[in-house]
Order: C-alpha cells, then sequence, then structure tokens
C-alpha cells in the first residue's frame, strides 16, 4: 500500500513528519517545497488504496486536489492549523484540524501520539514563534533553560531553512532536511552530531545580522514596515526576521517586504504577540493566506503598495 507524505517545507512540517515517522516508520513518497509552496496536493497522484497524511498545509488551499484524491479512493489523514474553509465529510478522510492561535502542526500531531515525541513538538513550536506554548508543551521534559535556548534555535534554524522563493534560495531541499533528521529520536543528538546543523545556525545568524541593519520605512504606534532587497538572504530570512520582530515588540505588528527581482514583493506579517489576530485578514485581501497571528503574500504588485500600507495600519491601529 504505498504511502505518500506530503509536509511543509517548514520546521512545523518537517517536525511534524518526523514524529509520526518515529512513531511509525516506513518508506514514502515526500512531497515538499518552500515554506510559501503550499498548493503541494496539486502535485500528488493517488488511486483506490494509496495512503496520503498531510502536514501543516492549508486545507483551503487545496481543496479541489483533496477532492479529487477522495474520489480517487485514496485515504487521506489531515494535521493542520490553518484556516480550512468547509471540511469535507467522507468515509476516507481524516481530519486533525484545529486553528487555535497557540496551535501548531507538530503540536495536533503530539496531542494525536500523546506524547511520544515530545520533543520534536517543542522544537517546532518555538520555530513556528510559539515560544509560549513550545514552554508549557516542554513542562513534562524538565529541561534546564539552556535546553529550552537549544530547542529554540534549532526550530528557529529549521523553520529558516524553509523560506525562500524557490529551492535554489535555500541551503537544504526541506525533503533532504528531513531525511537529515530522520536517524534522530533526540533533537540534541542532532544538534550535536549533525553535519547540516552548524551550516544553517550560521546562514541564520548572519541572514539575521543583516536584516536587523535594516530601519523600518514606516513606524507607528500600531506597527512598523520594513524594506528588504531583492536577495537570497532577504528572501531567506524574510519570515523569521518577522518573527524576531514580533518577540521584540509584542505590541506592534509587523510587515517584511522583500523585493523580488522580477517586480513586486514577498511579503510576511505578523499580528501582535499580545492579540494575535488579522493576518490573514489582511493577506487574504491580496491572494495571500496564512493564519491568525501569521501570514503572507507570495506576489504583491507595485501596484498595490499604497492599498497594503493602509490596509496594514487600518488593520493594526
Amino acid at each position: 500500500m504505498p504511502l505518500i507524505d506530503v509536509f511543509n517545507g517548514d520546521a512545523d512540517g518537517i517536525c511534524a513528519l518526523h514524529q509520526l515517522r518515529l512513531d511509525a516508520p516506513a518508506d514514502s513518497r515526500l512531497v515538499t517545497g518552500p515554506k510559501r509552496d503550499i498548493s503541494l496536493l496539486k502535485r500528488v497522484e493517488a488511486q483506490s488504496g494509496d495512503r496520503v497524511t498531510v502536514l501543516d498545509i492549508a486545507l483551503s488551499k487545496n481543496r479541489d486536489a483533496l477532492d479529487r484524491l477522495l474520489e480517487a479512493g485514496a485515504q487521506v489523514r489531515y494535521f493542520d492549523h490553518h484556516q480550512p474553509g468547509d471540511i469535507p465529510v467522507h468515509p476516507n478522510f481524516e481530519p486533525h484540524i484545529d486553528t487555535d492561535a497557540n496551535v501548531c502542526t507538530s503540536l495536533l500531531v503530539n496531542r494525536h501520539l500523546q506524547g511520544r515525541h515530545l520533543a520534536w513538538a517543542v522544537v517546532a513550536a518555538f520555530g513556528d514563534n510559539l515560544a509560549d506554548a513550545a514552554r508549557q508543551a516542554a513542562v513534562p521534559l524538565s529541561l534546564s533553560a539552556d535546553q529550552l535556548a537549544q530547542l529554540q534555535l534549532l526550530g528557529e534554524c529549521l523553520n529558516y531553512n524553509g523560506y525562500g522563493e524557490t529551492l535554489d534560495d535555500l541551503f537544504f531541499d526541506p525533503a533532504d532536511l528531513y531525511r537529515q533528521l530522520r536517524p534522530f529520536a533526540d533533537p540534541f543528538a542532532f544538534i550535536a552530531e549533525s553535519p547540516a546543523y552548524p551550516t544553517l545556525k550560521t546562514g541564520y545568524r548572519e541572514d539575521m545580522a543583516r536584516a536587523v541593519a535594516v530601519e523600518p520605512m514606516e513606524a507607528r504606534a500600531s506597527g512598523r514596515i520594513f524594506m528588504l532587497p531583492a536577495e537570497k538572504w532577504a528572501r531567506r530570512i524574510s519570515g523569521v526576521f518577522g518573527n524576531w520582530l514580533a518577540v521584540e515588540s509584542p505590541a506592534q505588528a509587523h510587515a517584511v517586504l522583500t523585493a523580488k527581482p522580477e517586480g513586486g514583493y514577498l511579503v510576511s506579517v505578523r499580528a501582535p504577540l499580545v492579540a494575535r489576530s488579522g493576518a490573514d485578514e489582511l493577506c487574504s485581501q491580496f491572494d495571500g493566506g496564512g493564519r491568525r497571528g501569521a501570514a503572507g503574500i507570495n506576489h504583491l504588485p507595485e501596484s498595490e503598495l499604497g492599498r497594503f500600507i493602509a490596509l496594514f495600519f487600518k488593520t493594526f491601529e
């Protein structure tokens, strides 16, 4: 019975799959891509008897492909925390969907697995900028402050690798990064032994240093907007920089616009951490999406920049 694992290329998607396959080892076909490549189900061909697991991609953006797979007789289980739209009812469909702002897909998988690989769920929650939820989930592990800091940096580095417009922007194809995680049941062993981790950590620190040096293009009490150049380092750091800004100033909303070589902008939006709402509604008005606390736009035309800025401040004021 063929197995197909479809997962977002960020920390949450990778760690969600890692937990499931630690619990039930199996060889499967991997379907993934950069974090913003979320219409992944359209790449899946399956038939009666095939089992498809989908992790951390919005059902609303994959509904037509999901219906096609179910009609073909495939069994689909779906773990996600984004706004789903209408959830289908079908004998071959097993949804695990929760849009609570303090939940990520890996925490849903951890719930499903009853905590059997909890440390990796903690890594993912840190990577998804859910630091409070990560620390709360980690309580049964009795970790020191230093150990928690190590898991937080790991999550941030795994998440950082997922950003970029194409695979060429990334240090590792997310499928390859998952394969590097696969031998490690213990994230601390991965930190100590993986050759991939020093590469990610160095890249993350260098790119973040460049981003932190950028001044906001517009700043008000309710939020700040930053503009990054059309360079690989900027595309890699855009989302993680947004997370950093949100933590640095939790009462403000943030938008990070990254210029695209062909024109227009890639946009990451973070709602204030004290409220965690509005980001998805704002981005949906520009054909983007995400969740209430964090969302994005894959292509904002230059002609729409003024409207975006106005709606950003209207949304968060």
